[in-house]
């Protein structure tokens, strides 16, 4: 119900007319400033959750009789020559390309990890490094990786 009061001066009573005003009390509350304050720190955890998550730490346990990881790294590297002789390194061996593909189905034999890491001369054109790509494709190879230096080694 609301206060009664009377208008005018700071007196109780009528006031110069004699009339009663009905002070009302306000009824509503004012959501607008609570929305933006909630839609803001919505914002703030939005950004900020991703950054707060963080892995476990775990000590695995060692065995004694584990099978070995098949995690030798195939590399192939295709040096300058290739263009006069097309030759390629696979591994630590000089072969020609359209040999590649068989020898790459024998090196890939039995292993889960069929992907290859491709090393390039700087100086060899995409259309020779494509070649080599695709003889390792039909060779079954899944990944092909290509290997560069950083900036400052050598």
């Amino acid at each position: 119900m609301p206060k009664v009061q009377a208008a005018g001066g700071g007196g109780m009573g009528r006031g110069r007319r004699g009339r009663m005003v009905a002070a009302t009390a306000l009824a509503e509350i004012n959501v607008v400033p609570l929305v933006d304050v909630m839609l803001v720190l919505l914002i703030i955890f939005m950004v900020a959750a991703p950054m707060m998550t963080r892995g476990l730490d775990v000590n695995l346990p060692v065995a004694r009789r584990s099978q070995s990881l098949s995690s030798e790294r195939i590399f192939v590297t295709i040096p300058l020559s290739f263009g006069k002789d097309n030759r390629v390194q696979l591994d630590e061996e000089l072969i020609r390309v359209d040999v590649l593909g068989e020898r790459m189905r024998q090196a890939l034999q039995g292993k889960s990890d069929k992907s290859v890491y491709l090393r390039a001369d700087g100086a060899v054109t995409v259309q020779q490094t494509m070649t080599v790509m695709d003889a390792l494709k039909t060779a079954g190879v899944e990944k092909v990786g290509l290997v560069s230096r950083l900036p400052g080694e050598r």
